[in-house]
């Protein structure tokens, strides 16, 4: 933080859980950290009635979100960080929660990566912003997959770049391997599973 010249309140850690049980975010709640990830909407919902009374923490969904699950999501989630289209920012409005938001942004061209192309954004920030029950806060994205955190600087950087132009305080980028560098080109919220808890268990929950 002090190399990046950033200060530790200026970057909102949330814990990735996912294979993780309903008893390690409780350990990890005890153990101070308020804010959890999880990728996947079904395995959340087994886990969420065994932490719901954790009521100061807040739980981001992270992974890509299909228009069937956006109702389920938006009643065990507080922040859904991977709204991709108006369509299914619309169909979480019309679910009546108030929820958070942000925009997942596709800066990368592999074919498995999720995301609003750039120049989608302008249209789709008025398209939420229309949404009465959501809130705009920020953009995320996913960089492609690399042991070389360096290789990663470059999205993040211009996901930096997309959100001053679009007036998005938050940043979502960066995750256990390239944390560093996220935190170097201005990320907000760094996603962090592996660097906490370690190798994620195999099979189910």
């Amino acid at each position: 933080m002090a190399r990046a010249g950033r200060k530790r309140c200026d970057v909102t850690l949330a814990a990735v859980t996912k294979k993780f049980s309903a008893g390690v975010i409780r350990e990890a709640h005890g153990l101070g950290l308020r804010h959890f990830g999880e990728n996947y909407v079904q395995e959340f919902e087994t886990k969420h009635a065994a932490v719901k009374d954790l009521t100061d923490a807040t739980f981001h969904f992270i992974g890509h979100l299909q228009g069937n699950k956006a109702r389920a999501a938006a009643q065990i989630f507080h922040v859904i960080e991977t709204v991709d289209s108006a369509k299914l920012a619309r169909r979480l409005n019309d679910i009546g929660t108030p929820l958070e938001v942000m925009i997942e942004v596709k800066l990368s061209e592999e074919e498995s990566k999720a995301g609003a192309a750039p120049e989608e954004l302008p249209a789709l920030i008025d398209a939420i912003r229309a949404c009465p029950n959501l809130l705009l806060t920020g953009l995320m994205t996913m960089p492609p997959w690399s042991d070389d955190a360096e290789k990663s600087r470059p999205y993040f950087r211009r996901l930096a770049a997309l959100g001053r132009t679009h007036g998005m305080e938050k940043l979502s980028m960066g995750m256990s391997h390239d944390l560093e560098a996220a935190i170097e080109e201005g990320a907000t919220h760094i996603r962090v599973g592996t660097a906490l808890f370690g190798v994620r268990p195999q099979g189910p929950v």
